[in-house]
C-alpha cells in the first residue's frame, strides 16, 4: 500500500507527463521529428529557441518518469503470480492499444476524403510509405494491418506496446535487476541501449532502462520520498536548466562550429538533461504536487490523463500546418500555435473523455482500460 502523498505524486506526474507530451507533439519548427541529436534546420530566434528548449529539452523527462512509475507499481504486486496478472494487462493495455490505433487509422482515412484535410495528412508525412504514397488510401492491405498492429498512426501508442511487453517479461526483468551476478551486466547493457537510443519494435533503450529502474527501486526499498546527498534537487535542477540551455544553443549553432561532431555531443547532453530533470522534478517539486493535489479541480482533471494521451495524436499533428496557415504571419504566430494548439487539444480531449464517462461509462472504461472511472 502506497503512502497517500506518494500515491498523489504518482498521479500528479502521470497527468503532467501526458500534458507535456501534447506540447512536445505540438512542436512546429521545420524539423518536426525530434531525436536527441536533432538540429532544427533554421535560424535561432526567440520562438525557435523556446520551442526547442521546451520540447526537446525541459519536457523530455516525462516518458522516463512514466516508465519508472509503471515499473515501480507493477513490482508492488508480486503476491499475485505474473501469469495471473497478464489477462488483466491485456484488458488494460492491449485492448485500448488496438482500439485507439484503429481510431487514428480510421480518422486519417476519413480526413483523406476532403481536399483540405487530405493535404494536411499528406503534408504531415505521418502515414507516408514512400515518395509517391503519402496517404492511407495508397496502402496495401498488409500495410494497413502493420499500421494498426505495430506502427500506429497514433504514434504515441508505442509506450503501451512496449509496456505490455515489459509486463510479459517481468519475471525475467525482476531477476536481472535483483540477482547480484546479473545486475551489473544487465544495467550496463540497457544503459548503453539508452545512451545510443537503439532498440527494436518490442524492446527499446529508454523504456527498458527506466521500467527496470522502477522495479529495482521497489525491490530494494530505494527511498523515493526523500533524496539522499547524491540526489539533492537543487544541484540537479541547476544541471537541468544549464544543460537544456546549452543543448538548445548547440543545436542551432553547433554544426557550424563542430561539424558532425555536434551530434554525439547533443545526444550525451540530452541524456544528462533527462536524468537531471527526473531527479530535480521528482524530489524538488513536492510543494507543487501538494498544492495541486489538494485542489478538487486538478484531481478531477488528472482522471483524464489516459484520454489525453490516447486522443491527442494524430489530431495535433495534422492541425499544426492548418493552424499555421490560418494565422496571419505576425512575428509571434508560431509560438502562439505552440502554446494554444496543445491547450485546445487537451481541452477537447478532457471534454470528450468527460462526455464519454458521463453518457457511456462502459465504453469509456473499455477505451481507457478502466482508468479514471
Amino acid at each position: 500500500m502506497l503512502p497517500q502523498f506518494l500515491s498523489q505524486k504518482f498521479r500528479f506526474w502521470s497527468f503532467v507527463s501526458m500534458v507535456l507530451l501534447v506540447f512536445v507533439h505540438g512542436y512546429n519548427l521545420n524539423e518536426r521529428y525530434m531525436q536527441p541529436w536533432t538540429t532544427p534546420g533554421e535560424s535561432l530566434t526567440f520562438t525557435s529557441f523556446t520551442e526547442y528548449f521546451l520540447a526537446n529539452g525541459i519536457f523530455r523527462f516525462r516518458i522516463p518518469m512514466l516508465f519508472i512509475i509503471s515499473g515501480f507499481l507493477y513490482a508492488m504486486h508480486d503476491q499475485i503470480p505474473n501469469k495471473q496478472r497478464i489477462p488483466k494487462r491485456l484488458r488494460t493495455l492491449l485492448i485500448p492499444y488496438l482500439l485507439w490505433s484503429a481510431f487514428g487509422l480510421l480518422l486519417t482515412f476519413a480526413l483523406e476524403f476532403f481536399p483540405y484535410t487530405r493535404n494536411l495528412v499528406a503534408g504531415s508525412h505521418i502515414v507516408q510509405v514512400d515518395q509517391s504514397r503519402l496517404l492511407v488510401h495508397d496502402y496495401r492491405w498488409y500495410e494497413i494491418a502493420g499500421r494498426w498492429l505495430f506502427f500506429p498512426v497514433s504514434y504515441q501508442l508505442w509506450f503501451i506496446r512496449v509496456l505490455l511487453i515489459y509486463n510479459l517479461a517481468y519475471p525475467a526483468l525482476r531477476w536481472c535487476v535483483t540477482h547480484p551476478t546479473a545486475q551489473l551486466v544487465f544495467f550496463s547493457i540497457v544503459t548503453l541501449l539508452w545512451i545510443s537510443t537503439e532498440g527494436f519494435i518490442f524492446f527499446e533503450g529508454e523504456g527498458l532502462l527506466f521500467f527496470s529502474m522502477g522495479i529495482w527501486m521497489q525491490k530494494t526499498n530505494f527511498n523515493i520520498e526523500t533524496p539522499n546527498r547524491w540526489l539533492r534537487p537543487g544541484s540537479w535542477g541547476l544541471v537541468f536548466i544549464l544543460f537544456s540551455v546549452a543543448k538548445t544553443w548547440l543545436a542551432f549553432e553547433g554544426e557550424t562550429i563542430l561539424g558532425n561532431a555536434v551530434y554525439p555531443i547533443l545526444t550525451i547532453m540530452h541524456k544528462l538533461v533527462v536524468v537531471s530533470g527526473l531527479v530535480a522534478c521528482w524530489y524538488g517539486l513536492d510543494r507543487l504536487v501538494g498544492w495541486a493535489m489538494s485542489r478538487s479541480w486538478f484531481v478531477w482533471l488528472s482522471a483524464f490523463s489516459f484520454f489525453i494521451y490516447t486522443m491527442h495524436v494524430p489530431i495535433v499533428a495534422f492541425a499544426i500546418d492548418g493552424v499555421l496557415a490560418w494565422l496571419p504571419p505576425i512575428s509571434s504566430y508560431r509560438i502562439l500555435t505552440f502554446i494554444f494548439l496543445p491547450l485546445t487539444v487537451i481541452a477537447v480531449s478532457i471534454g470528450t473523455g468527460a462526455l464519454f464517462r458521463s453518457i457511456l461509462p462502459k465504453t469509456y472504461s473499455i477505451l481507457t482500460g478502466g482508468r479514471g472511472i
